[in-house]
């Protein structure tokens, strides 16, 4: 990760970690592979950022039983809707964030999914597109134009975090070595990949 992280630029700078959650890494309920890897280069980064003074966010998928998005729930699935295992329910093991995930610099944590009806990719959005998770309106408020983006998975929840982010104009920045993928369906990864690319999304 070629990155030259200057205090100057990190004063308009936030770094996003996106569901660095037991569920998520290696043994859990919706594990992503190699998800682990994602820890170490966060935690050197978040150092950083939080070094420098800027915000390190993180967030959090916190669903309620019996969730929408659960597929023991037994619901039909919508054209291009995807049904999950149980995964990161509320106040559960799987739901906490991964031991070794460094929160020390974390200076906000979003919860985000915990709308029994609406399912949350986004760190900006619900997946209704419109109900908000108020981060934008904290980043905005602290002067940010710039975020770096990581954590699980590439092709769900860090894919939306990011094309929502250059919708609402930041700069972003996907950070490679931090960051891994569900690849379902098969391909998946690639095709977000190639889409933030051409949405403007710098590959770092």
């Amino acid at each position: 990760m070629n990155i030259n992280f200057e205090k100057p630029d990190l004063m308009t700078s936030a770094l996003i970690e996106i569901d660095v959650q037991n569920d998520f890494c290696p043994g859990g309920a919706l594990a992503v592979a190699e998800g682990g890897k994602v820890i170490a280069p966060l935690n050197e980064i978040a150092r950083r950022f939080a070094a420098a003074g800027a915000p390190v966010i993180a967030t959090q998928d916190w669903h309620p039983a019996g969730h929408c998005s659960f597929a023991s729930t037994g619901k039909k699935t919508a054209e291009g809707e995807v049904l999950w295992p149980d995964h990161c329910v509320q106040g559960t093991a799987g739901a906490d964030f991964h031991r070794d995930l460094d929160l020390a610099p974390v200076t906000l944590i979003v919860r985000k999914g915990f709308r029994p009806a609406i399912d949350s990719y986004s760190a900006f959005f619900e997946n209704d597109r419109k109900t908000a998770t108020g981060l934008a309106a904290y980043l905005n408020g602290l002067g940010v134009k710039t975020v770096y983006l990581g954590g699980l998975a590439t092709d769900y929840c860090v894919f939306f975090s990011a094309m929502d982010a250059v919708k609402l104009g930041f700069t972003v920045y996907l950070l490679q070595d931090a960051v891994r993928g569900v690849n379902y369906p098969e391909g998946s990864v690639e095709k977000a990949l190639d889409t933030m690319k051409s949405a403007g999304v710098v590959m770092a």
